[in-house]
């Protein structure tokens, strides 16, 4: 099979890998869709490696046992190997597996892990399947496109009473103005480039504000009657936009840390105790909301529709890094099998 493989900074090419067999409960999936999060950092920064990406939808195509799971199948992927059986497994919260597979060392071979490629093996538990009135498109978007901001405002319990905050409208923060939507919230998107500023406006969005104008925290403070936000999703994973959120937020206001970033620093009186803040960790979500999931998915398709602005065969997924790197695009997504219909 072709996977997608990054040879030096700026640099990516195709590469054959060989094409993985099921094996008791996994599953190969041939991958139709396989949306991009934010591999381009590696490209740019030439990461060698052949293992990328981590969303997926496509059709279950080979099984070694009867399962969850059949041939024909349409499914979504969702991320990781855990083991299935810890107690954050069996709660639905996997991404929290302290046991997960070492797919590697159990087959002695790497090829079938990432989603930059033709196929991919998965657990069939972790395969949700798609509805037939569901485009595999749209259904891709429950990874990482809508998954860690749906997760997030599951958490804080977004609602139509409240004023969020969203940080970053890269292909995760956007996905937060979708889901902010559906919800019912008023939504004030932070994020400096214009496109994507613009971007977050169309889907929604109250107000798209650039974190690098001196009014900006003025401009929140207007929207919300001088009080801040009442909740927020940090989706750039800078220290920059993490304390601007911190800032922004009224008291006894809910935050969600969504983004990979290092480290930040907290001020405890001034941040947490005297603003009585509650702050969450959250990246994705758990699989016993996927009926609340697919019901996001089927209303919002026409913003989905809008927040997927680019779409390219694999063989240039350089092209795809180099427009992520731009900046001008909201979600892109990569076509294994060549040019999208």
């Amino acid at each position: 099979m072709q996977v997608a493989s990054i040879t030096g900074k700026r640099q990516a090419q195709l590469v054959e890998r060989e094409t993985p067999h099921a094996w008791g409960d996994v599953v190969v999936v041939k991958i139709h869709k396989t949306p991009m999060c934010t591999e381009y950092k590696l490209y740019r920064d030439g990461h060698v490696t052949d293992v990328l990406g981590h969303e997926a939808a496509g059709e279950v195509v080979e099984v070694a046992q009867p399962g969850r799971v059949k041939v024909g199948d349409r499914v979504v992927v969702m991320p990781q190997y855990p083991c299935g059986t810890c107690r954050y497994c069996l709660a639905g919260d996997y991404v929290y597996c302290l046991n997960n597979l070492d797919i590697l060392k159990l087959t002695g071979n790497s090829a079938g892990t990432a989603t930059y490629a033709q196929y991919i093996l998965k657990q069939d538990w972790l395969l949700i399947p798609i509805p037939d009135d569901m485009s595999t498109e749209h259904a891709s978007m429950a990874c990482c496109g809508l998954g860690p901001t749906f997760g997030a405002m599951q958490r804080l319990n977004i609602n139509a009473y409240d004023t969020v905050l969203i940080t970053g409208m890269g292909p995760v923060g956007l996905g937060g103005v979708v889901n902010a939507m559906y919800r019912g919230a008023k939504v004030i998107a932070v994020e400096p480039h214009p496109y994507r500023r613009n971007l977050a406006l169309e889907l929604g969005a109250a107000a798209a504000i650039d974190p690098n104008d001196p009014t900006a925290m003025q401009q929140i403070l207007n929207l919300t009657d001088g009080k801040g936000v009442d909740k927020a999703v940090e989706c750039a994973g800078t220290p920059e936009a993490q304390r601007f959120m911190i800032n922004a937020v009224r008291r006894r206001a809910q935050v969600a840390f969504v983004a990979e970033a290092g480290e930040f620093t907290v001020h405890v009186s001034n941040d947490l105790l005297r603003k009585g803040l509650v702050v969450h960790g959250i990246w994705h979500w758990n699989l016993a909301d996927t009926p609340r999931m697919m019901q996001t998915i089927r209303a919002m398709g026409h913003l989905l529709d809008k927040m997927i602005t680019h779409r390219f065969p694999l063989s240039r997924v350089q092209d795809a890094w180099e427009l992520q790197l731009a900046g001008d695009c909201g979600k892109v997504m990569l076509y294994p099998w060549g040019d999208p219909a």
